[in-house]
């Protein structure tokens, strides 16, 4: 006689996710290596260096693209391994809200609520960042082969078209996505590999050294030339973005405490590493009698490409640029539909029944899938009238998700010996690693709210402090006139019986 699911044994990981208070109601099919995978293919950085690489030349040009690579890299590290080590104690879907929940001394319900607002809003940034980026490639791609105009209407009409085709990935179920995200990794390794291989043995010219190194440019306006370096690390700092998605996906990761950790520092080291070999790559393939022609370019990268090795060889860089963003903006969706979700579980967002409700076929939240999607479409459309657009969306995901991913690493400091650390931790590293984390954190979020051009324009106005502030206020209006009389942080959905009888339905 066939043993049903209620009857059989749990797993450490269900056991686990029973104590945190959970069912297990999404299928736990992803390996470390697939939870690693997801986390380095939404920090992606055939997707950040590439889409945001004109940026760079402008606020700084090569010294900053080439330096503040490692900079910002490090400091990313050590947010990354103060998340690490909460995310080993508290190996949950809900991730930043629900560590913020446990580790608050008091008021752990409203430390909740704007963590998991903010990390909202960079989720749904970061996911708008990477398949606008895409939209951008994609359409330079065209604009080379068949002449496609780069008109705004154009690149909105392609963004929306990806964000269509990842929703739909999306729907298929987790083992889909994991397999493609398996695929990801050795599509980001082989190509950044390919494209610099190529950049170094094509060309019949580079720039030397000192250009590549120690050069600078400024076409802000701006007349501080430490300020244009600073806002140059936007860069980097948006690139190393997305790594919580391991933490998002630790309910569907077998050996979760262990696996969710290691994914996200992994996706870092690993990101570190094989995009500075990547933006030092390109920046010696720049032609510097085209400088000005980079400058005006849709996609300043396939500029690049063009000048050194020709058009013929920038279309087939272009399609491997493009295939890893593709990657990217899929497994952004996942991360972002899966924070939805858990958040909704929690009654967080207006409409929570709706956004929790999982397909019984595929167990994933099919709902939430398209809300993380048709928000991304929505922070996109400025770009339509304000060509500075771009930049401050990616300026909203770095602050939105650094401000939700430190706030569990300050309230781990304040909680000092009482933390119940998880089998992955940082030991007595951890205070110094999680300060370090707070600090950096609070100075970027002050620096990408500040203007990046003079004089300050309609057109040109970084939109991203409007964006900010407006979550501010609406989670603030929200939680004072209603939530904070009856949302009380994560909950639990029921007693072991209770939790084996939800587990029981979603399998029938």
């Amino acid at each position: 006689m066939a043993v049903n699911e209620q009857s059989a044994p749990l797993s450490s990981d269900e056991e686990t996710l029973h104590a945190l208070g959970y069912a297990q109601e999404l299928r736990r099919r992803m390996s470390g290596f697939s939870n690693f995978a997801v986390s380095f293919t939404i920090i992606s950085i055939l997707s950040g260096c590439l889409t945001l690489y004109g940026y760079g030349m402008n606020t700084g040009g090569p010294a900053i693209i080439v330096w503040g690579w490692p900079i910002v890299g490090f400091m990313t590290l050590m947010v990354g391994l103060s998340m690490a080590e909460v995310c080993s104690s508290f190996p949950t879907a809900g991730g930043l809200y629900y560590w913020s929940a446990k580790l608050a001394r008091r008021n752990g319900p409203a430390w909740a609520w704007f963590t998991g607002w903010f990390n909202f809003l960079g989720q749904v940034a970061i996911t708008a960042g990477i398949d606008f980026g895409a939209a951008f490639f994609i359409n330079a791609l065209l604009n080379l082969q068949w002449g496609v105009s780069t008109a705004h209407w154009v690149t909105i009409l392609i963004f929306a078209a990806v964000l269509l085709v990842h929703g739909l990935l999306n729907q298929f179920g987790i083992r889909l996505v994991s397999l493609l995200n398996n695929v990801s990794v050795w599509w980001h390794i082989t190509g950044v590999l390919l494209i610099v291989a190529v950049l170094i043995f094509v060309p019949s010219h580079h720039a030397s050294a000192s250009y590549v190194f120690t050069s600078t440019f400024n076409t802000t306006g701006w007349h501080s030339l430490f300020y244009v370096l600073l806002l140059g690390l936007l860069l980097a700092q948006y690139t190393f973005t997305g790594y919580d998605a391991s933490a998002h996906m630790t309910e569907e990761t077998h050996n979760a405490s262990r696996s969710g950790p290691r994914g996200i520092v992994m996706s870092i080291l690993v990101s570190l590493v094989a995009g500075w070999v990547l933006l030092i790559g390109i920046t010696f393939a720049i032609q510097k009698a085209h400088y000005s022609t980079y400058l005006g370019a849709l996609v300043p990268p396939a500029q690049v490409f063009a000048t050194a090795i020709g058009d013929t060889g920038a279309k087939l860089l272009l399609l491997v640029a493009i295939g890893a963003q593709l990657f990217c903006g899929m497994s952004s969706v996942t991360a972002n539909s899966r924070m939805i979700y858990a958040f909704s579980r929690d009654g967080a967002l207006p409409g929570s029944n709706l956004w929790h409700k999982v397909n019984h076929r595929t167990r994933t939240p099919t709902n939430a899938i398209w809300l993380a999607a048709a928000g991304a479409l929505i922070l996109g459309l400025p770009y339509l009238w304000n060509s500075s657009a771009y930049a401050a969306v990616t300026s909203i995901a770095t602050i939105g998700l650094y401000i939700a991913y430190v706030t569990p690493t300050f309230l781990r400091l304040r909680q000092g010996a009482a933390f119940n650390r998880g089998p992955w931790h940082l030991g007595r590293w951890s205070y110094l690693v999680g300060t370090i984390a707070v600090i950096w954190v609070v100075f970027i979020t002050i620096l990408f709210m500040l203007p990046t051009a003079s004089p300050i324009t309609v057109g040109n106005f970084n939109y991203t402090i409007v964006a900010v502030l407006a979550v501010i206020g609406f989670a603030g209006i929200y939680w004072l006139v209603s939530a904070k009389n009856w949302f009380t942080g994560p909950k639990i959905q029921g007693s072991a019986e209770e939790l084996a009888a939800i587990e029981q339905e979603l399998s029938t």
